[in-house]
Formats: C-alpha cells, structure tokens, sequence
C-alpha cells in the first residue's frame, strides 16, 4: 500500500470517531456516578445517625464536609484534565476512585467488624458510637468518592460534547446531510434527573426496607459495569490532546502584561505577537481572534527586547500569543455570568431543609394507608426537570428556531435569563403556600403544637418543586452550554469545574444568608425558628425572592455587556475537506489563501448547537 493510500486509510478511521455511538459508554458512567452518590447521599444523615450512632451535629458537619468537596475536586480535575492527563484519562482514573470509595462504603455496611452493634434497651438507650477505625474506613470511603467526583464532573460534559463538536469537523468533508437533533447538553441533564429520580426512589427504597448492604451494594455494581464500559470505548472516541497548564497560561499573560503596563497598545492588532505553531495544542477548533475589551491585556503581544531567545522562541513569562491573551480574556468576560448562578444554587438550598420541614408538619397521605416521605416531594422537581426537558428539545426548539433563526432556537444566555426567571416564580409560590399554612394552623389552634399535623394537604408544595425543576431545565443547561461554547479550547474541562464550583458557592451562600437571617430577626418575631407555625418562613422566602429579582437585573445587564468570543475559521469546502487553517500574519482577515483554500473569519460566535447528538 503506497503512502498516499495509507493516509486516505487512516483518515477515513478518523472519519469514524465520535458520535452517537459514543453515548452509551459515556452517559452510562455518569448515569451510574449520580446514581450511586444520590442514592448514597439522600439517606447519609440516616446512615451515621442509625448505623454509626453519631451525634446529629457530627453527622450534619460530615454530610457539609462531603458535600463540599465534592464540588471543590472537580476544580482539580479539570485543571488536570487540561494540563497534561486529558479528558478520557481523567476520566478513567475518578470513576477508579469513586469505584474504590463505593466498595469502602458497602464493605463497612456488611461487615459487623466495620459497624457499631446495634443499639440495646428502649428508646435508643446504650448506643456505642463508631470507633475511631471504624469512622476512618468512612472517612477514606468518602474521601475516594469526592475525588473521583473531581474527576468525572468536570470533564464527562466536555468530553461528551467533544464528540460531536471535534468529530462533527472530522465529518465535514464527508457531505454528511443534517438531521433532526437533539443537545447533547439536554440529553445529559435528561439522564442525570433520570438517575436521581431512580436514585430517590428505588435505592432509598432499598436502604429503608432491606438492608444498607444491599442499598449501597446496588450502586456500587451498577458504577462497576459502567467504568467498564466506558473504558471499552476507547477505540470509538475522539480525544483533545491536553494543551499544558491552562493556569500557568493566564497567569503569563497576566504578568507580560503587568511588566509591559507603560507600554502603549498598538492600534493595528495584527502588529500583537502572532504564532500558529505555538498556539497548535490550544485552538484545536480555531484560534481565537482579536477583541477590543480588556485591552491592557494586548501588552502582553507586544514585542519588546528580550521577549525572544535564541532561535526565535518566545519567552513565555514576558511575551504570549494574541490567541493566549484572548484566552485569559474570554475567562474574565465568562465570570460575571458564571457568578449569577451562585444565587440560584443559594435560593434551591432550603429544598432539602426547610421546604423538607414544612412537608412533614402537613396532611402527607396519599391514600388512607400510604403516606408520602417528606424528601420525597422533590420527586416533582425530577419529573418537572425530565419533562420540561423533552418538551424544550423536541417542540419549543423547532418553533423557536422558525421565530428567531437561531440554530437553537434561543441563545445560552437567553436560556439562562429564562432559568433566573422561573426560579424566582418557585419562590413566589413557595412564600405563598408557606403562608396558607401557617394560617391553616393558626386557624386550627397549632401555633403551639410543632409536631402536630396541619390540616393541609402536601401536595399543595407539588408546584413550587415542580416550577423549579423546569427552572432548572432551563438554567443550569444554559449554564453548561455557555461555559462549554465560550470557553476557549484548551480550558474546557475547566470551564466545566467552574459548574460545579457554583453548587458549591451557592450552598455556602445558602448557609451564609440562613445564618444572617436568623441573627438579625432574633426575638418574639424571629423568622427561622424549629416551630415553624410560629416562624415567618414566607418572609424568608420573599427575601429570596427579592434577592433573585435583584439577580435577574444584574443578569441581564452582564448579558448584554457580554462580548462573544470570536474564533478563525477553515473554509472547509475550499480546503477540500482538510483541517487548515490561515496564519495571521501572512494574509488579513477575510482575505482568501489561495494556495492552502482556507480563509479566516472574524465571526461573533453566538452560542451554537456545537454539541448536537445526531438521532437519526
């Protein structure tokens, strides 16, 4: 086979990569990651009050510490991912560690050795506390799960939607037709919600009825098949080459330009410092081009003496690339919109406290021998997820598109300010329903009696759980696709970290404003009190609702600041298909090289469908 045929041969193989195909290696092992840690977490504060025997203080600063690192490793993880280990491999080596930490836990669940006896007496008397071994093997348990959360989170949503987006440009040449599609972002939040409503129910169901051996042993092998499975993928994947520290990049351009402050910023950005090799690892979809916010940044490409050494090579710490300095400039503009999440995580966090509280204080039965579990009322915000999901993919976005032109109907950011909105409506009703009940027990003679039942029903709740789960649908896909889109190439897994970064923020904050609230409404008028017939829980609520309203505004003034990221682009149909693209300096923009057939474009990216999963 001659050298030419050799080629064609393997980029025809490359040709192949990516895809639907793809999917059910990769969605699985985060089906099973969220599966397995929802199943685990909903019942946690049980497990280390009933199994373990310890106090409830100690066990609620346990679920807090584990909780919040779980959403801090996936900061790690994506910076890993991007440095040097790439997606696939990071990857590979979480789910390793979150396998591990599964089978800690399920092991102390069957092994007596591993577990306080059981309590002897009434009422709970003579209780042995966990052992301090006993307590390790947990801590190391969870400690294993948090880091391979920190390797699956940050980068399962970015590798999933490389699929597409990089195979999509192997394809092109192929003349491959459009079909009806479906977002990979939508398609991932759709399984994540289906994995948390199986979570809720099946595996609680598991853990109260038949055994904790059982109920994390359940998990532990559904995440076993599922890292199996999406290691025998690899030969189907396409894999982005890590580009080097993305941090150790930003903080070059900040300092070059910080050492070149007094230096004035040409007017011709083709004269900033320009290297198409260099920047080859980084822009693997196409290097970011010129854009006139945070100009100072552009000293950083100016070239000065002693920025080169020998043989022309660019010292990295006092002269970066015009792509380099767009990167730290497409991070900077991403933050403000990133931070309006952080509110929304903050207004969802009494779901699982005070919304639980006041479930269980009212008329829960669903028929005269079935009662509904107060944590099980978020059931509707899973169903509401998975619904308003499907109904924004398959029917809101072919009308949207035929409305406004836009390849998804509506942009990220439009998506995200819709989020904001319905969210703050959850609350309204939240606020409203809380009300109704306190007067239902006012009127009933309970203002006294906190652990009686409140003659209402439940389900009057449904709704505000139901509004914020299609909040959610909106929200936090528009999230993940605007950090995906905007994020420049060689950052994308961290970008990604930045998601989870919010949940971790916003249930800080969660903490932060609950505190406050309840120090400064001490007295006879206190607001958040465990008598919650004779707290002002809905004047907690309206204040979230203020502080939302505030956010909404806030939002939308960053919306509009906000300045695309702007990229080059390969006129692939003159290029004959090949992945080509123009340097900088050799031809202007929107200038036609002749000899390679590519051109470069100064586009606005609006946020595309980069990642769309092909059904057809």
């Amino acid at each position: 086979m001659s050298e030419d045929e050799s080629n064609d041969v393997d980029a025809g193989e490359q040709m192949q990569l990516g895809g639907i195909k793809t999917m059910p290696f990769i969605l699985a092992n985060d089906f099973c990651d969220r599966f397995a840690t929802i199943g685990f977490n909903a019942n946690l504060i049980t497990y280390l009050t009933a199994e373990l025997h310890l106090p409830l203080v100690e066990a609620s600063n346990t679920l807090t510490n584990f909780n919040g690192a779980s959403n801090l490793t996936p900061i790690v993880g994506g910076l890993i991912a991007d440095s040097f280990a790439g997606r696939f491999w990071t990857i590979a080596a979480g789910s390793v560690a979150y396998q591990l930490g599964m089978v800690g836990l399920t092991v102390s669940a069957l092994l007596p050795s591993l577990r306080p006896p059981p309590c002897r007496g009434e009422a709970g008397q003579a209780c042995q506390r966990a052992t301090p071994w006993q307590l390790l093997v947990l801590y190391l348990s969870l400690l294993c799960t948090s880091v391979g959360t920190g390797g699956t989170r940050p980068c399962v949503m970015a590798f999933g939607a490389d699929q597409f987006e990089l195979g999509k440009q192997r394809r092109r040449g192929d003349g491959e037709a459009d079909s009806p599609r479906w977002s990979f972002f939508n398609l991932y939040f759709f399984g994540v919600e289906l994995a948390k409503l199986v979570a809720i129910t099946a595996v609680v169901y598991i853990q109260e009825n038949v055994g904790w051996g059982w109920g994390l042993g359940v998990p532990t092998i559904a995440m076993l098949a599922a890292v199996t499975a999406f290691v025998a993928g690899y030969p189907l994947y396409v894999k982005m080459a890590p580009g080097g520290s993305p941090l150790t990049r930003l903080a070059q351009v900040a300092v070059a330009a910080f050492r070149k402050r007094k230096l004035a910023v040409p007017a011709n950005p083709s004269l900033l410092y320009d290297d198409k090799k260099l920047d080859a690892g980084v822009s693997t979809t196409g290097r970011l081009l010129h854009t006139d916010q945070l100009k100072f940044f552009d000293r950083a490409a100016v070239v000065t003496d002693g920025d080169m050494e020998r043989g022309g090579v660019p010292r990295p710490w006092r002269l970066s690339t015009g792509h380099r300095v767009e990167e730290l400039k497409s991070i900077i503009r991403m933050l403000p919109i990133w931070a309006a999440g952080i509110l929304l995580v903050t207004s969802a966090s009494h779901n699982h406290s005070f919304a639980i509280q006041q479930a269980r204080t009212m008329d829960r039965r669903v028929t005269a021998s079935l009662e509904i579990p107060p944590a099980s009322m978020l059931i509707f915000s899973n169903v509401a997820m998975l619904s308003t999901l499907a109904l924004y993919d398959r029917v809101l976005v072919p009308r949207l598109r035929r409305l406004t032109g836009h390849p998804a109907g509506i942009t990220h950011l439009q998506r995200t300010g819709v989020g904001l909105v319905i969210s703050t409506a959850s609350n309204a009703v939240a606020a409203v329903v809380e009300r109704a009940r306190r007067r239902a027990a006012a009127r009933h003679g309970l203002l006294d009696s906190p652990g009686a039942t409140v003659p209402m029903s439940v389900f009057w709740m449904a709704p505000q759980y139901a509004i914020h789960g299609a909040a959610d649908a909106f929200m936090d896909v528009g999230r993940m696709e605007f950090l995906y889109d905007q994020a420049p190439d060689g950052m994308r897994s961290t970008a990604a970290a930045l998601y989870w970064l919010t949940m971790s923020a916003g249930s800080y904050t969660g903490t932060l404003l609950v505190t406050a609230v309840h120090e400064g409404t001490k007295g006879e008028g206190e607001w958040l009190q465990d008598n919650l017939n004779r707290g002002r829980l809905d004047s907690y609520y309206w204040l979230v609702v203020t502080l939302q309203l505030i956010n909404v505004v806030y939002f939308v003034i960053c919306a509009k600041l906000y300045t695309y990221k702007k990229v080059e682009v390969v006129d692939q149909e003159s290029a004959g298909g090949r992945d080509e693209t123009v340097d900088q300096a050799s031809v202007g923009e929107n200038e036609m090289d002749d000899e390679k057939g590519s051109r470069v474009e100064d586009v606005e990216l609006q946020p595309l469908l980069l990642s769309d999963v092909t059904l057809a």
